[in-house]
């Protein structure tokens, strides 16, 4: 009898909002998640903004956040976009997490980007800005399917539920192709 293990999938949402589009999309990921993975949010909205000089005595904060990305197996990015790039609270946690030097938790983790929008684009700049910044951190980013998905405040009913069942199909092919990207990493 083979016994399959799930793989831990750190969600880090880039928007801090109650009614976020991008949180109401982390929990259907979660929802519509395979067997074989195991999503959970990481909050960044506690971190402190990096700054070097706290390395000799981290906040917890970033003691906790570093730990979970380093136990996790991989990772989603499910951002907004703003002035053609990612919310600020999502690249301080890409900073807390690359420091201090040598001790980056984001280095050879699979990951994945989503962007959700209300604008037809889809968040797309902030999409290719946030994999520009991974690719710094050496986070290899799975290439296609790429997820832009725009007009994102009609997908969802009054209690958050997905409304459309083509971009539910879409996130079922998503998962198909993040797993065999995930494989490649990790056993």
């Amino acid at each position: 009898m083979e016994i399959k293990v799930r793989k831990s999938i750190a969600i880090l949402v880039g928007s801090f909002r109650k009614e976020s589009l991008n949180r109401k999309m982390a929990g259907i990921l979660i929802q519509l998640a395979p067997d074989s993975l195991d999503l959970e949010i990481v909050e960044i909205g506690d971190l402190p903004f990096y700054n070097e000089d706290l390395e000799d005595a981290p906040p917890k904060e970033w003691t906790v956040f570093r730990n979970k990305i380093t136990t996790a197996d991989g990772l989603l990015f499910v951002t907004p976009e703003y002035n053609r790039s990612t919310s600020a609270a999502l690249k301080n946690a890409i900073d807390v997490g690359s420091r201090p030097y040598g001790k980056n938790v984001w280095s050879n983790k699979p990951a994945a980007v989503i962007s959700l929008s209300p604008g037809a684009l889809g968040g797309f700049g902030a999409n290719h800005h946030l994999r520009q910044t991974l690719v710094c951190v050496n986070t290899p980013v799975m290439a296609q399917p790429e997820m832009y998905i725009g007009n994102a405040a009609e997908l969802f009913d009054e209690e958050g539920k997905l409304t459309d069942s083509k971009i539910k199909d879409l996130l079922h092919k998503f998962f198909r192709s993040y797993n065999r990207w995930l494989s490649r990493f990790v056993e």
